[in-house]
């Protein structure tokens, strides 16, 4: 029986994956599934198996999760479109006798008012109705959010809504690595897992990258609307720019400050911290 993972064409299924050969699945017990496999030669070639998976194309949901003891269930990256996209996935874990399903979920996902909840709740919601075995795997704002920012940091500051809030951000990495552990280990069936690191707010993120750089770096808090016409001024989508500055709104309300160590009980170690992801970082940038 093998362990399947959703979306490893992405950053978040990719490291999933690296995960479970860290911790000492057999390669050959992994299927990496995603739309372009051609991007997942190296694994393949590492011994993992490879399968084309599409979450619009359920034929393809059910042939790549056949034989599946458990699915990681990677959150799709087009919002919008998640909740029917999962309801595919949900569905052919059903059919093809899937024993359990991991979900990468959203902060407090049942309450939260950010916009991105929504789909997440609805996903939630199909889950429990399905009737497989599940684990919500809550996971928190990315540090990486932030740190692939560097380049625009440096040449025009942080700019944002999240005044003070505090944000439990944590690396892709360690959330990658608690799927990763809650994939190999027992007793997570109807565990609901909030997960995020230790709390900073944008102030503190304009001092770490100042730290890290050398350069002096500061955060300006501006109201939602303006913040939301700067994105769409640098090129985003306006309903994109919507949901980015909906989620500052959310961190200065309090919606992205994760209670309690989920995460560090899952990896058995402390997150990454702000200052090492900001310094791991800029050491790649200036590589």
């Amino acid at each position: 029986m093998s362990i399947i993972v959703t979306g490893a064409t992405g950053h978040l299924g990719r490291l999933a994956v690296e995960g479970l050969l860290a911790r000492g699945v057999p390669a050959e017990q992994i299927v990496a599934t995603g739309r372009r496999i051609d991007t997942l030669t190296d694994l393949q070639q590492r011994g993992v198996t490879v399968r084309r998976a599409d979450y619009t194309d359920p034929a393809s949901l059910r042939a790549a999760f056949a034989g599946a003891k458990q699915v990681l269930l990677v959150s799709s990256s087009e919002v919008g479109q998640r909740l029917p996209q999962h309801r595919n996935a949900i569905t052919a874990a059903k059919d093809t006798g899937v024993g359990l399903i991991a979900y990468t979920s959203l902060t407090r996902a049942d309450t939260s008012t950010l916009l991105l909840a929504d789909e997440h709740r609805g996903t939630e919601q199909a889950l429990a109705e399905s009737g497989v075995p599940h684990v919500l795997l809550r996971n928190g704002w990315y540090t990486d959010n932030y740190t692939d920012q560097l380049p625009t940091y440096l040449q025009h500051g942080i700019v944002g809504s999240a005044g003070t809030g505090q944000v439990s951000a944590a690396t892709r990495a360690d959330y990658a690595e608690a799927a990763a552990a809650v994939l190999t280990t027992d007793g997570h069936e109807g565990a609901v897992y909030e997960l995020g690191g230790e709390p900073f707010a944008m102030p503190e993120l304009a001092a770490a990258v100042s730290a890290a750089t050398g350069q002096d770096v500061t955060y300006t808090d501006v109201p939602v609307e303006q913040y939301t016409r700067i994105l769409v001024d640098a090129g985003l989508p306006e309903p994109v720019a919507a949901v980015y500055a909906d989620g500052d709104r959310g961190a200065a309300d309090g919606e992205l400050y994760v209670e309690g160590n989920d995460l560090d009980k899952l990896i058995g170690r402390a997150p990454t911290s702000l200052t090492d992801a900001v310094t791991a970082a800029v050491a790649r940038l200036r590589a």
